[in-house]
């Protein structure tokens, strides 16, 4: 019995259209670098699905996935996205969707939350609890609260300076993530911080936003500082891209870049006043002597 040969026709004599394949890529003009209009993510306090958003301003907007009703929603947390870009106002129409910030049940609820939020922050502080006892996620440190600072000590969320701006971190600096997309269309698990790559310094600066602007008193702050490498690895760093993938600019955006520009007075909690390499050294020994007697 021989086998037969693939035909180019289809069962009702219809010929097959081979379409060729075209790789998605993203438009660099585009309101929005993302692939879809929003990026599927966890919360990292509470674990809770989000979704990433681009705003106006080009700074990520953190929503909650579903849609509520316009009418149990307070007029300041209603917001709609529009062409994959988050605009923190209703539409006018009888959905529209909330903050992740107002109902993420890790952080504490505001008084003016109606009932109607209250209720979902329930939820998915029950969905927390699953998580937790399933073990499939661990709660991180309580937003704004500081931990006590160790001779070794590691900020969580550092503060980057790169293209002459300073921007906050969304991790440690070892274990900021490339947020390009694969061949099997996952997103890449290597970092930024390559083992044979140009790294940053450490350095203690006054605590300010911008230049020119003020540095509060009697401050100073840690920052990871990376103005000393050549101006394509800091692009490289912008766009939050390993090595592998800053040589592939074809490949597409699977996730939001982390950097949220940082501002003293907000993200307060977030500077350290010690550098995360340098440990106290000790104090140099008492000498004591014993009493003789005459």
């Amino acid at each position: 019995m021989c086998s037969s040969t693939p035909s180019s026709r289809h069962w009702d004599g219809s010929a097959v259209v081979a379409r060729s394949r075209r790789p998605l890529r993203v438009d660099p003009e585009g309101a929005s670098r993302l692939l879809r209009c929003g990026q599927r993510d966890r919360c990292r306090d509470c674990g809770n699905v989000i979704e990433w958003y681009h705003r106006g301003n080009e700074r990520p907007a953190r929503l909650h996935p579903h849609e509520l009703p316009t009418a149990k929603v307070p007029p300041d947390c209603r917001w709609h996205v529009s062409s994959g870009v988050a605009h923190p106002v209703g539409d006018g129409s009888a959905w529209c969707r909330v903050p992740h910030v107002v109902v993420c049940p890790a952080r504490d609820a505001s008084p003016a939350i109606v009932s109607e939020l209250l209720g979902l922050r329930r939820a998915l502080a029950l969905n927390t609890r699953r998580l937790i006892d399933a073990g499939v996620f661990t709660p991180s440190a309580r937003p704004g609260s500081r931990t006590p600072s160790s001779p070794g000590c590691r900020p969580a969320r550092p503060i980057v300076q790169l293209l002459y701006v300073r921007y906050l971190a969304a991790r440690p600096v070892d274990e900021i993530q490339c947020v390009a997309q694969t061949r099997r269309r996952h997103r890449c698990s290597q970092t930024l911080l390559a083992p044979d790559g140009l790294a940053g310094t450490w350095s203690l600066v006054p605590a300010t936003a911008e230049h020119g602007q003020l540095a509060l008193p009697a401050e100073t702050m840690a920052i990871y500082d990376l103005t000393a490498l050549p101006y394509a690895e800091q692009l490289r760093w912008r766009a939050q891209r390993c090595l592998q993938h800053a040589a592939a600019p074809s490949a597409a955006d699977l996730a939001v870049a982390d950097w949220e520009p940082f501002d003293p007075l907000i993200h307060h909690e977030h500077i350290h006043t010690r550098l995360p390499d340098r440990s106290r050294r000790p104090g140099p020994a008492r000498r004591t002597t014993k009493a003789t007697k005459p």
